[in-house]
């Protein structure tokens, strides 16, 4: 449940602040550190376990954990795949039906980890093969048992079905993922982003908001763009600053990113990493964008284009991120594929746009959150799920 983690424990706390007005009371056991700061400043209990070791992540204490307080609850979910706490659910359950102990109805939200990309992406093959033997003893089981698999949008349903066999989940539910509404645009969030990043004061900026990691096709971007800013800068046009926002910096990844900006003499000056952004400062950042850009290679969701969206900004995104098709459909941002042809193609249509019609695609994207990614809305759907006899 660490904040810097962001994804599906960002979800969870944004669904949970609107199911308490639903009546659903939630309880989350992790594999965290029991010491860890972050815990006790949310409004439901984390049980704490301590973290788990080796890849898969097993903790002893698991599976003890969960026999003796699974009957208090009414419905589970397992939040993601291929580690231990998925097992550790399923185990648990066959100890219940054993021994005739109240049974809650346990559903997976998989997050995107069924997608066929993490099978087939080059590089991964020694994962892939593992994913597979992986499924055929354990995680079919996981899947298959239980009472319902929740999806974050029908592309990531549809797109579950392709890689692994056997697949025959007894209910395909899509609920959707909601995104809490920004509070409203106060100026303390400018100040907050700038004192992140003194060099944007003034300029106009594309913002990248995510983890900085090859999956988000960082390395994409940073060429695309030095491509659009040397065409530009030749014919004595100005071009938007580019602000790479989030954690991993300190990876080989990151660093070799950041590498690559330093060697390019174009992009000097143009390119800032603030590192990651919350609070007033990410708000900040995402109001004062012009546009806000992904490039990804695979994105279950993507909390931050939602975010973006809310904030009445135009997304650009690859139609690897599976809420493409909404936001193509209501016009709320610009669509390409995760190459660097791609989000160059994309950059230019960008910038070549009317202002009239940039801010009316910043309207459109406003009406694209609403209509399919507001929280509360989300929030019903899964307590639909929840309670489906």
């Amino acid at each position: 449940m660490n904040p810097l983690n962001g994804g599906p424990c960002q979800g969870i706390r944004n669904l949970d602040r609107r199911s308490r007005r639903l009546d659903i009371h939630r309880e989350v056991v992790s594999l965290d550190d029991p010491s860890s700061s972050f815990l006790g400043q949310d409004d439901f209990p984390i049980h704490a376990l301590g973290s788990g070791i080796t890849p898969w992540r097993y903790n002893s204490n698991l599976v003890p954990w969960l026999v003796k307080n699974l009957a208090r609850f009414d419905a589970v979910i397992i939040n993601g795949l291929w580690l231990y706490p998925s097992y550790a659910v399923w185990k648990a359950v066959q100890h219940l039906q054993k021994s005739d102990g109240k049974q809650p109805r346990i559903f997976v939200m998989p997050h995107g980890m069924l997608d066929p990309w993490f099978q087939e992406v080059n590089g991964r093959q020694w994962k892939s093969l593992r994913n597979w033997v992986y499924w055929k003893l354990i995680e079919n089981r996981v899947v298959n048992d239980a009472d319902g698999i929740l999806f974050t949008c029908e592309t990531e349903l549809l797109l579950a079905r392709k890689p692994f066999r056997p697949y025959h989940p007894k209910r395909e539910i899509n609920v959707g993922y909601g995104v809490d509404e920004p509070l409203p645009y106060k100026e303390s969030m400018k100040t907050a982003f700038l004192e992140t990043c003194p060099e944007i004061e003034n300029h106009p900026y594309l913002l990248f908001m995510s983890r900085i990691h090859y999956k988000k096709g960082v390395d994409l971007l940073i060429k695309a763009y030095a491509t659009i800013l040397q065409s530009r800068q030749s014919l004595q046009l100005s071009f938007p600053k580019l602000v790479i926002a989030g954690p991993g910096l300190d990876t080989p990844y990151g660093e070799r990113i950041q590498q690559l900006v330093n060697e390019t003499p174009s992009l000097k000056g143009m390119v800032s990493f603030p590192g990651m952004l919350m609070g007033d400062a990410k708000w900040g950042a995402l109001f004062g964008c012009d546009a806000f850009i992904l490039p990804s290679h695979q994105e279950n969701f993507g909390i931050a284009v939602a975010e973006a969206l809310a904030c009445q900004k135009p997304v650009l995104i690859t139609d690897q991120v599976n809420i493409w098709r909404e936001i193509d459909q209501e016009g709320g941002g610009l669509i390409s594929s995760d190459t660097l042809e791609g989000t160059i193609k994309s950059l230019e249509q960008w910038i070549s746009l009317p202002t009239d019609t940039q801010k009316q695609m910043g309207e459109r994207a406003r009406i694209t959150f609403q209509k399919y990614f507001q929280v509360d809305q989300a929030a019903i759907r899964i307590l639909n799920a929840l309670t489906l006899n």
